[in-house]
């Protein structure tokens, strides 16, 4: 006949039943929440900090509850002593031999739930929901950008956090100190370019990009619209001098990878650069100051090795630095019907009016081009109504008046017509000592067609 299997003494305690009872309830809700999570039957983000964050901390509150319930139990036993023994452990009795193997099922089912909610967390916070959903106000500009454009399938660790322990200690560092800000109301706004936290292109960019392959030349037409009514078009054929295989790795935009090129910056977002110094690949080294700059000003600055992202600098998180070059891209891509008399001059005058919050922008754009329209006879309602909805989201993908996010926050630095761009170099201003200056001739990079 088995001896009945007894709870021992010290843990029948209030502290301790409330761990166990702490501990079971989120293992099975955990479980089934895991497993639905792992086959695709539950997708809300927020449902992350539940499963893997959440529950796993009650979870081991409750453990720790058990032996801390125990430990008071002793202690009062200890205190008032009767005949204070140290227990036996027999396993030739049968009643321990079932507890310590019940001991040890439990403790591998603890170390089973601890590992998977461990490696759920990781992988949850590594996931493009987490970083732009669940903080959702405050990341709302990056995730709204990173969704419509080419890096929309990359995760965001992909390019913010480089290969090795050190990269993801530092990165979750960095998430912990953000995180207190939000708890704190203390997040900036808009949230400052993370310009030093990316690191070195070749750990990020690199695994995917490869920077020996050059591209050859593109021929790229940029499309303008005027605001008469017929939205005349104006097309610019530019040739991007890319980069040839046949030219060696000093042809085109790309020679600024094949040379070795550090900089002296003075601002947070890079747009001034009073210092180059460029190693060719003879190893001849020449150095290039800005008109007016002295060497208090570049000692004072931040020295860095320029690679892609000096120049990309938003290739994930692109936001349009003017209206005009939003409207102008959502005509040539068809979203807007160029049909519309006077489409272009509305819909510009549409998204470039400040508006207090999300909802009164898209009813006051929606407004304002029905009532143009309605007033116009022998217009296309059809096509009023998908101008007014591809309007409403080129102001919503680039403006967020609760982060203080508007045209022109975040500059890129890819070009040089709204931004300073290549002209930060590029100026004819920086000499070097013999005389040479970092040429601004437009025929290095692109040609006009």
């Amino acid at each position: 006949m088995r001896t009945p299997v007894h709870v021992p003494d010290t843990v029948k305690n209030p502290v301790s039943l409330l761990g166990m009872a702490l501990a079971t309830a989120t293992a099975a809700l955990f479980l089934v929440l895991f497993l639905l999570e792992a086959f695709g039957f539950l997708v809300n983000p927020y449902l992350g900090l539940l499963v893997f964050v959440t529950l796993p901390v009650i979870f081991l509150a409750g453990l720790a509850l058990i032996p801390v319930g125990a430990w008071r139990t002793a202690r009062r036993r200890r205190l008032y002593p009767e005949a204070p023994e140290w227990p036996v452990i027999d396993l030739r009795q049968e009643r321990q031999r079932v507890v310590f193997a019940a001991v040890l099922a439990l403790t591998f089912v603890n170390i089973v739930i601890v590992s998977l909610a461990g490696y759920g967390g990781v992988h949850y916070m590594e996931s493009r929901e987490f970083c732009g959903q669940v903080c959702h106000e405050t990341m709302a500009p990056e995730f709204e950008a990173h969704q419509v454009w080419p890096h929309a399938s990359v995760a965001c660790t992909g390019c913010h956090i480089g290969p090795g322990v050190g990269s993801f200690v530092e990165a979750k560092l960095a998430g912990t100190r953000q995180l207190y800000h939000l708890m704190r109301n203390q997040v900036p706004r808009p949230v400052p370019a993370p310009v030093r936290s990316l690191g070195r292109t070749t750990d990020t960019c690199g695994r995917c990009h490869w920077p020996e392959r050059f591209q050859g030349s593109r021929l790229r037409d940029i499309r303008e619209y005027a605001d008469d009514a017929q939205n005349s078009e104006t097309v610019t054929g530019l040739l991007m001098k890319i980069g040839s295989p046949g030219g060696g790795p000093g042809s085109g935009v790309h020679r600024h990878i094949s040379l070795d090129i550090e900089y002296v910056t003075t601002d947070e977002k890079r747009q001034s650069i009073p210092y180059v110094r460029v190693r060719d690949d003879r190893g001849a080294v020449r150095e290039f100051t800005a008109d007016g700059t002295t060497q208090e000003q570049i000692a004072g600055g931040t020295r860095r090795q320029m690679d892609c992202v000096d120049c990309h600098n938003r290739p994930a998180h692109t936001f349009a630095f003017t209206p005009q070059r939003a409207v102008d891209a959502a005509i040539a891509r068809g979203e807007i019907a160029r049909e519309l008399p006077f489409v272009r001059r509305e819909a510009v005058a549409a998204v470039s009016a400040e508006y207090a919050d999300r909802t009164a922008a898209l009813e006051s754009i929606a407004a304002r081009l029905d009532d143009f329209y309605r007033a116009r006879e022998g217009v296309d309602a059809r096509m009023v109504a998908r101008a007014v909805s591809a309007t409403q989201q080129v102001w919503a993908r680039n403006v967020f008046p609760v982060m203080r996010v508007a045209w022109g926050t975040y500059p890129n630095h890819l070009g040089h017509v709204d931004t300073p761009g290549c002209f930060r170099c590029h100026d004819d201003s920086h000499k070097a000592a013999d005389g040479t200056t970092i040429s601004q001739d437009c025929e290095l990079c692109h040609a006009i067609q």
